[in-house]
């Protein structure tokens, strides 16, 4: 299960209703189940696709301090597969096969491709709605451990005490948005190497 953490004015409803405006069209189905902080978006291709198998990926969407925790299930990609691959073995004994199964192929790419599409659709709706991966202004302090006083983030030293804050100073994850501190090199939520 794939997740990233956007961060900023975003709430799990706005990011449920873009994934359905994008995906309950055409051949795909899209709904929601839930409200409030925890909400589940379930896309699928329809029951009896013309080919493949039966797609499916949930996406989990909980809201979190500064944001929202979105979470992509794997798909079901067995009957997309095996699809694939009866068309492969068709054409190799008949390619004149292949023309009469273009549709299918085409149907059967896009399947796979849906996670790609999930995730361009999230965050284009995050950046719009002024969320980021990045840690927003709202979290953006520290508490000094010695005196208690709020720091801005980046502040070498306490405003109140001048006590050091270096170590304390927390970023995000790149790759998905995780809050990490200063010190550590790997994000402990997607194994991505941090850099510097």
């Amino acid at each position: 299960m794939d997740q990233r953490t956007f961060h900023g004015p975003i709430t799990t409803t706005g990011l449920a209703e873009a994934l359905i405006a994008e995906f309950h069209q055409g051949n795909m189905r899209a709904r929601k189940v839930g409200r409030g902080k925890n909400v589940v978006v379930q896309i699928a291709s329809p029951p009896r696709p013309a080919s493949g198998g039966r797609t499916a990926i949930t996406v989990q969407l909980s809201q979190v301090e500064d944001g929202v925790l979105v979470r992509v299930g794997e798909q079901q990609w067995l009957g997309v597969a095996a699809s694939l691959g009866v068309t492969a073995l068709a054409a190799l004994r008949n390619p004149l096969s292949l023309l009469g199964r273009l549709d299918d192929v085409a149907q059967d790419l896009a399947s796979m491709q849906l996670t790609a599409r999930i995730w361009q659709t999230l965050e284009s709706t995050a950046e719009s709605l002024g969320a980021s991966l990045q840690i927003s202004k709202r979290l953006r302090r520290l508490t000094c451990a010695y005196c208690g006083t709020a720091n801005p983030v980046g502040e070498p030293s306490c405003v109140a005490c001048g006590a050091p804050l270096g170590a304390a100073q927390p970023r995000a994850c790149p790759n998905c948005g995780f809050i990490v501190t200063a010190n550590e090199t790997i994000c402990p939520q997607c194994g991505q190497r941090l850099d510097g």
